[in-house]
């Protein structure tokens, strides 16, 4: 879950304010969760398929051009040190292209396959912003209401909207970028936190801009979205999302955990986001820290289902929709940040990132393409995020003229901590177009 401009995956860093909140004491933490039954191994493939009579910009699938996907991604693992990588391509008409790489666990030799859960970090925001946004559908918020009508204590509350909140332009302050909590997050991964935690990290901070003035990734603004969510459902947002978001978009393999549960089976993930700046077993760290802004578990398929999902609106109406796609500047080249989704080089969707694994999922509508990576570590690759280098490469192939990348950062990611505790400035974050 990062973002940042420079890092912008995790992006926020940043702006607090002063002031305590009083938020609905119930939490995702605090409730159990049945898990799907696990997925079933999807076998690799590449297939040719006829020549689509429409579209120039994206090639048949073909062995040819499989051969050269699988190098490019055998590249980008090489290069990065990337343990084990799932990708899965695919266009109307054009063919679609599966492929597992590398390992799933590092102790036990186990390869990975397509099938395997994984941890979506910074994804989860888009479900969290589509409950959201249902609710908006059914008249219960409007985009424009002040967050202080649901939640008090908020700094600037009274003119903070949701709409701000879900395009990161709120100005409040990064709680994953304070220092304290950098401390005890690495001291104790396993340790769960309540929203209402992880809020009280935000507030101790000045906010760093005046509401809707700048754009800034922050996890601060999704952990109040999830409250919100909560608040006006009556609903744990675990619950929530899984009964209106997850089912009714068809997903078998996604889920919200309450706590460190992992289905199995699953991919062990790596990460040097730790006390000491050593590589370590992340799969299962309590992802409680990043809640509404970062906690979900899902599969490849589902992903690929919910790229479309996402990028077309199926759960929402059309006006809302449009409202989601409407995008800001972020101030990184060709990048616009809507409610909950970004635009990149036409690509739609979002990327995510969480200690020891890192997601991809974007849709390009000119083609109806949809492309998923799915990895098992968050370790930069000079200041890069691996998700990134795996998306430029793929999308350098299928899609030249419409290449996926996100600028190398020009200052430490919010994301992924230094190997030493870093200053108040720059602590951990989850990424946005990490995430």
């Amino acid at each position: 879950m990062r973002y940042s401009q420079a890092r912008w995956r995790k992006l926020c860093i940043g702006v607090a304010l002063t002031g305590t909140l009083t938020v609905p004491a119930a939490t995702g933490a605090a409730h159990g969760v049945t898990a799907p039954d696990p997925p079933l191994p999807a076998a690799a493939s590449a297939h040719a398929t006829a020549p689509s009579p429409s579209g120039n910009g994206f090639p048949q699938l073909s062995p040819a051009v499989a051969a050269k996907l699988d190098t490019a991604v055998r590249s980008v693992m090489s290069e990065a040190k990337v343990p084990g990588v799932m990708v899965a391509l695919s266009a109307p008409g054009k063919g679609e292209y599966i492929r597992a790489f590398g390992t799933a666990d590092k102790a036990t030799g186990q390869r990975m396959t397509p099938g395997l859960y994984m941890r979506i970090g910074s994804e989860t925001k888009t479900f969290t912003v589509t409950a959201l946004l249902q609710l908006v559908d059914q008249g219960k918020v409007g985009l424009d209401d002040p967050i202080g009508r649901y939640i008090t204590g908020v700094p600037n509350g009274d003119r903070i909207t949701l709409r701000e909140l879900a395009g990161m332009r709120s100005g409040l302050y990064n709680y994953s970028a304070d220092e304290d909590f950098f401390k005890a997050l690495t001291s104790d991964p396993r340790r769960p936190f309540t929203p209402q935690q992880l809020l009280d990290y935000s507030f101790r901070h000045p906010v760093n801009f005046e509401p809707g003035a700048e754009f800034e990734y922050c996890n601060t603004n999704t952990i109040l979205l999830g409250l919100l969510v909560e608040k006006i459902s009556g609903m744990p947002l675990h619950d929530y999302i899984a009964q209106n978001v997850v089912r009714p978009a068809g997903l078998r393999h996604t889920l919200f955990p309450t706590g460190a549960e992992f289905p199995h089976p699953h991919a062990h993930g790596y990460t040097n986001q730790t006390a000491s700046g050593q590589t370590e077993d992340a799969t299962d760290w309590d992802p409680s820290w990043g809640w509404a802004a970062g906690a979900m578990i899902s599969d490849l398929q589902d992903m690929r289902t919910w790229a479309k999902v996402v990028a077309t609106g199926t759960l929402l109406t059309p006006a809302t929709q449009a409202q989601r796609l409407k995008t800001g500047a972020t101030g990184m080249p060709d990048t616009g940040y809507g409610l909950g989704i970004f635009k990149v080089e036409g690509w739609t969707g979002h990327n995510g990132s969480l200690p020891g694994y890192e997601s991809l999922t974007i849709y390009l509508p000119a083609e109806q393409a949809t492309l998923v990576v799915l990895l098992n570590t968050d370790i930069l690759h000079d200041q890069v995020e691996p998700s990134t280098l795996f998306g430029k490469a793929i999308t350098e192939i299928v899609t030249p003229d419409h290449v996926f990348d996100l600028p190398k950062p020009t200052e430490p990611a919010a994301s992924t901590p230094p190997a030493s505790p870093p200053p108040a400035s720059t602590p951990p974050e989850t990424r946005f177009p990490a995430p």
